[in-house]
């Protein structure tokens, strides 16, 4: 078993007031953003085909050709698996993110066996395929899975947010990022998100899919 998973708006509020009295920049986000959202979603392959579709994209764009692949009828790993290159193309897919989502469709993943499996187990399952890289396994752990403690140290916009939030004079880099965020055990996933949530405050845009 796995251990803590987060559900539900009261998970997030308690893992939030922890936050909040480990570091007090956590109160400033609260008071500008109010809470912060669960953002949590089905697991399974579309979760993973979104978060592939997401990568190195702004969110708006991540949006645009997710919606234009269901629409195109590619909503379901067999027929992705079946599309031709010129097909999924036409949805704004890029060459390689074709690749990715038809290996990812012909990879056979035990999505249900995956909720019960440490996070590490997960990374071992999912990271071996094509186009996945540690991002998507973070994005799919924090989302689809609930895990509560799972941060994303090289998502820019957290880095940009932890710039801002802690005064920085520049983004934190991985080995620096990973030190600060481990302050934040057992909540890095509910920081994840009080740092998308003040991105969104600060730029006015959103960093990662609502």
């Amino acid at each position: 078993m796995t251990g803590r998973i987060i559900t539900c708006e009261d998970d997030i509020a308690e893992g939030t007031a922890a936050l909040c009295r480990a570091e007090p920049r956590f109160v400033q986000v609260c008071a500008l953003t109010g809470p912060w959202p669960l953002r949590r979603r089905e697991d399974g392959f579309a979760a993973l085909r979104d978060a592939i579709i997401g990568q190195q994209v702004s969110v708006a764009a991540a949006n645009a050709i997710r919606d234009k692949v269901i629409a195109g009828g590619f909503a379901a790993a067999e027929a992705i698996a079946a599309g031709g290159e010129e097909e999924l193309r036409a949805c704004g897919l890029s060459r390689q993110k074709v690749r990715y989502l038809q290996a990812l469709a012909a990879s056979g993943v035990d999505f249900m066996g995956l909720r019960d499996l440490p996070d590490e187990a997960v990374f071992d399952t999912l990271l071996p395929i094509p186009g996945i890289g540690r991002w998507t396994v973070e994005m799919y752990l924090i989302f689809a899975l609930g895990r509560p403690d799972v941060f994303a140290v090289d998502d820019l916009a957290l880095a940009e947010s932890a710039r801002l939030l802690f005064e920085l004079p520049e983004r934190p880099k991985r080995k620096d990022f990973n030190a600060l965020s481990a302050q934040w055990s057992p909540w890095r996933a509910v920081a994840a998100r009080g740092l998308w949530a003040y991105y969104a405050y600060c730029k006015k845009r959103e960093g990662v899919a609502p």
